[in-house]
């Protein structure tokens, strides 16, 4: 799988200092977006921790030795579990950071994690920022956000706009690493077809930015620095209320359409396959991540 991506985060218009963090690990073709909250310097801490913690947890279970902190979900793939336990990991150690420290008291954060792995897109997530896909000229959402909006749009399937616009707490969310000790993470994974573009992103790009406009900014460009620089900067024309963090990654499927067995249900100790193909970059420097 060949991919290229392009990131970007600003802080916007109306806040002081940037919560928002992205990374990546190129080795494992993972890529992270959290949005932290608290407030303060603690909605930092908690965005920038929950990609460390992750990362580290990638870096050390590269042995397959490892012990992991968590048992693994036999309906799951290796890939899954690692990825979902990862997660799990990161939302117990802000939630203990929080405990401990006055300063980080109410700390969290949200994050979405995309990870590819031969022909095929897993997406993990926890809160209300999101993954897009844009596939034959079509944007869709593949994420759910974990929210108080999402909860009564269930509850009421026939929820009108107007209705949806006037919804009182629109913006409160109903699941966050830090929040408890322990967290559930949902998982989805879905092949991957030829020209297939993936937009991660922050509320702040979400919530200012229509599906549509999102849509035309991916489809009319094939500079993906230009594709975040437009993202952000319609955010902010639009108010900048948030931080606002976008990465898009474009892949290119040159496998055989053969599936991988590590991409099929796998009991808990199942090896894990590692990618044949590396990740080709073109990655913006702007920002606070990494």
């Amino acid at each position: 799988m060949r991919i290229r991506y392009a990131a970007k985060t600003d802080v916007g218009m109306k806040r002081t200092h940037n919560e928002d963090y992205f990374s990546l690990m190129e080795d494992e073709q993972l890529f992270i977006v959290a949005d932290g909250m608290g407030g303060h310097s603690s909605g930092e801490v908690a965005s920038r921790m929950a990609a460390e913690t992750l990362s580290e947890f990638y870096q050390r279970t590269k042995d397959e030795e490892a012990t992991w902190p968590y048992k693994m979900d036999r309906s799951l793939s290796y890939i899954e579990n690692r990825l979902v336990c990862g997660i799990k990991l990161a939302n117990y150690k802000i939630y203990e950071a929080a405990s401990k420290d006055i300063r980080y008291k109410g700390m969290g954060t949200t994050i979405v994690t995309t990870l590819i792995h031969g022909d095929k897109v897993y997406v993990a997530h926890v809160g209300d920022s999101r993954m897009y896909r844009l596939r034959n000229g079509s944007l869709e959402q593949v994420t759910r956000d974990h929210s108080l909006l999402e909860d009564y749009r269930d509850a009421k399937p026939d929820m009108t706009e107007e209705e949806e616009r006037n919804f009182p707490h629109k913006n409160v969310i109903t699941r966050a690493l830090g929040m408890r000790d322990s967290v559930q993470v949902d998982i989805k994974t879905e092949d991957v077809q030829e020209g297939d573009l993936y937009l991660l992103c922050s509320d702040g790009l979400s919530g200012m930015v229509t599906d549509d406009e999102m849509e035309e900014i991916l489809k009319k460009n094939e500079d993906l620095e230009r594709v975040v620089a437009e993202l952000v900067d319609g955010a902010n024309r639009a108010g900048g209320t948030d931080n606002i963090t976008t990465l898009v990654l474009q892949l290119t499927n040159t496998t055989s359409g053969k599936k991988k067995a590590a991409d099929e249900k796998a009991p808990a100790d199942a090896p894990e396959d590692k990618p044949t193909e590396r990740v080709e970059a073109t990655t913006a420097k702007e920002g606070e991540g990494e």
